[in-house]
């Protein structure tokens, strides 16, 4: 009887030891394919800008993949990729002292700014997510032409086609991190952070490590 209770907790042991590392290399792999940082940020200037922090995350994940001092081709710079031009609008609207491009870098200040003018989009596109991501990723300003065309949108308020292939695109992209973001952070973006974790830097040295295997010669 001894000896069967002891294999029959040996067995269980050994099950719960299991699951655990099945869920330890899950939790691995959803940490690098969708990561999150800067959380007291992102809640912060979310809720002071009215928008959702899980769309902000999803953006800056399909935007930067939380690289700090990513650059695009147009230059744009940071987290969430903020354009020089968007830069120094917001910074004047916001009052942000001695601002250069280069604060573009610091995350506290682009999550600041990126949230801001998501909310300008927002009250420019009465709220209409798909139109505001498309305003992010190709301008306000096309999208304003677009919904005028009667090739893009049949009533002036939606899009029925975007011309944009990178632009479409990106609506899907964001909208499915959006979705992943609330379903795997849920109840964890309120939670205080420092801007630079233990974890979220083994994160990224993976992510790293992992592109550069893969990378081609």
């Amino acid at each position: 009887m001894c000896l069967l209770l002891i294999n029959s907790a040996k067995f269980i042991l050994k099950l719960i030891i299991r699951v655990l590392i099945i869920i330890t290399i899950i939790s691995l792999i959803v940490s690098v394919l969708f990561p999150l940082s800067y959380t007291d940020y992102i809640y912060k200037y979310s809720l002071e800008s009215d928008v959702d922090p899980f769309l902000v995350a999803a953006i800056i994940s399909v935007e930067s993949k939380y690289q700090k001092d990513a650059v695009s081709k147009k230059n744009a710079r940071g987290l969430m990729q903020i354009s020089a031009q968007t830069g120094e609008w917001g910074a004047e609207v916001l009052d942000i002292s001695e601002y250069n491009s280069n604060m573009l870098f610091d995350p506290e200040t682009n999550i600041r700014i990126g949230t801001w003018y998501l909310r300008q989009l927002k009250n420019q596109f009465n709220n209409d997510i798909d139109l505001v991501l498309a305003a992010y990723n190709a301008g306000s300003g096309n999208v304003a032409k677009w919904l005028k065309d009667e090739r893009y949108s049949k009533d002036e308020a939606n899009l029925n086609r975007i011309p944009f292939k990178e632009t479409d695109e990106y609506l899907d992209k964001v909208k499915f991190n959006h979705t992943i973001y609330k379903t795997i952070y849920k109840g964890y973006m309120e939670k205080p952070e420092t801007v630079h974790s233990l974890y979220f830097d083994a994160i990224m040295n993976i992510r790293a490590f992992l592109k550069d295997l893969i990378r081609p010669e």
